[in-house]
């Protein structure tokens, strides 16, 4: 981890200082631009695949236009529809016409090669609108997610990240023009090649001074595999919150007492790899008030990645150990603007306090599924008020009746 070049920071100091303070490495020779080829024929497209096939890193940027979408109830939604799709390796970039092709299925022989990386930045978006056309990609790094695991989320951007590798200001005048528009300018395609033809240099740049943000946000390390209870929440895709699920799976008995809830969490924090997901068990520890698993956690303070200190941070900030407090304390001065926001946080929060135990309440609904009452019901069976201690006592209840039992 780089060292911090500011002054010392009051830990009672309402202010944050922004930006990152590390140190960054030299500035790099930016790209000469190499051939760009407008590809809007099935011809073209297969030419194209049969260049882009012999690289092994591939640069892939997207243009979206927004579409008004009326559903089957008859309301107006929008949606985003791929307008361009843009793939540049060393000394060609190709700037494909998404609207005019109906099949784009041809660079699958690329996007599903896994030994062909593709480079994407910021990569959520470019990877959903591609889907809907029935591209999928089975090999990638999200530049973006690496460049903020270094430098911070307010410092990944590619425009920003450009600036500080090569010096190079990105004009981003054009980023929400009308990619509809056909004959589409010369202007706009050399606006949208460029991007990348910038991501691919970017990729170059962070191979030489970061490999290991690299390898820890390849694609490959989501497929690690965890307990199936938690897998929901590190994909955030669970209907109800992690204190329910386990509830009702203790009930079930498809998770047997306690001492598994720590167990599989422990196993999923020493086998991830990927931040994202590790910072997401993070969150379920925090979320179950797993207290016991904190020198487990004590580690992660000191990660590479900021994404993985600043969930550390947070989750010992919550389970309220006081002798974390010490440990926290020197990420006030992380080179991270985020992880010293979190390290600030985690310091003023409140001593931890062990809940007021309640009584869990399940109901049955009409159509099969079942509810928990969070809090107590007053005498009219209405339930009171409650906080975040109340569902926290209400999985320890449950908890410990499970492990009693």
């Amino acid at each position: 981890m780089n060292d911090v070049v500011s002054p010392e920071e009051p830990a009672d100091s309402n202010i944050v200082q922004p930006g990152y303070l590390g140190a960054s490495p030299p500035v790099g020779r930016p790209p000469v631009r190499g051939e760009r080829t407008w590809v809007d024929r099935p011809e073209q497209l297969l030419a194209a695949v049969n260049a882009l096939e012999q690289s092994p890193v591939v640069a892939v940027d997207a243009e979206f236009t927004q579409v008004r979408v009326l559903t089957q109830n008859e309301a107006l939604t929008t949606s985003q529809r791929l307008a361009l799709l843009q793939l540049a390796i060393d000394g060609k970039c190709f700037v494909v016409d998404a609207l005019r092709l109906n099949d784009l299925s041809p660079l699958n022989i690329v996007l599903e090669n896994p030994d062909i990386i593709i480079l994407l930045h910021g990569a959520g978006a470019d990877l959903r609108v591609m889907a809907e056309r029935g591209l999928y990609v089975a090999h990638y790094f999200d530049l973006e997610a690496a460049s903020r695991s270094i430098f911070g989320q307010h410092e990944s951007s590619l425009a920003t990240m450009l600036q500080r590798a090569f010096h190079v200001r990105l004009d981003k005048s054009l980023q929400r023009t009308n990619w509809t528009r056909r004959p589409l300018p010369s202007a706009m395609i050399a606006y949208a090649a460029r991007d990348a033809e910038m991501t691919l240099a970017l990729y170059y740049w962070l191979n030489d001074h970061f490999p290991w943000a690299l390898k820890l946000y390849d694609s490959t390390n989501l497929l690690k595999p965890v307990a199936p209870w938690i897998e929901p929440f590190l994909r955030g895709s669970s209907p109800v919150p992690v204190d329910v699920a386990v509830a009702e799976a203790l009930e079930k008995g498809t998770i047997l007492n306690m001492e598994q809830v720590y167990s599989d969490v422990k196993a999923a924090l020493a086998t991830l790899t990927h931040p994202m997901r590790r910072s997401r068990v993070l969150r379920v520890i925090a979320d179950l008030s797993l207290i016991d698993l904190a020198p487990e956690i004590e580690p992660l303070l000191r990660a590479r990645t900021a994404e993985e200190r600043a969930g550390a941070v947070r989750t010992l900030g919550r389970l309220g150990v006081e002798q974390n407090k010490a440990l926290i304390t020197p990420l006030l001065q992380d080179p991270v603007q985020e992880v010293r926001k979190a390290a600030q946080t985690a310091l003023r929060a409140t001593p931890h306090k062990e809940p007021r135990v309640r009584k869990a309440t399940s109901v049955r609904n009409a159509d099969g599924t079942r509810s928990w009452t969070v809090g107590e019901n007053d005498e009219t069976g209405t339930e009171k008020s409650s906080d975040d201690s109340d569902w926290k006592a209400r999985l320890r209840s449950i908890m410990g009746e499970q492990s009693t039992g």
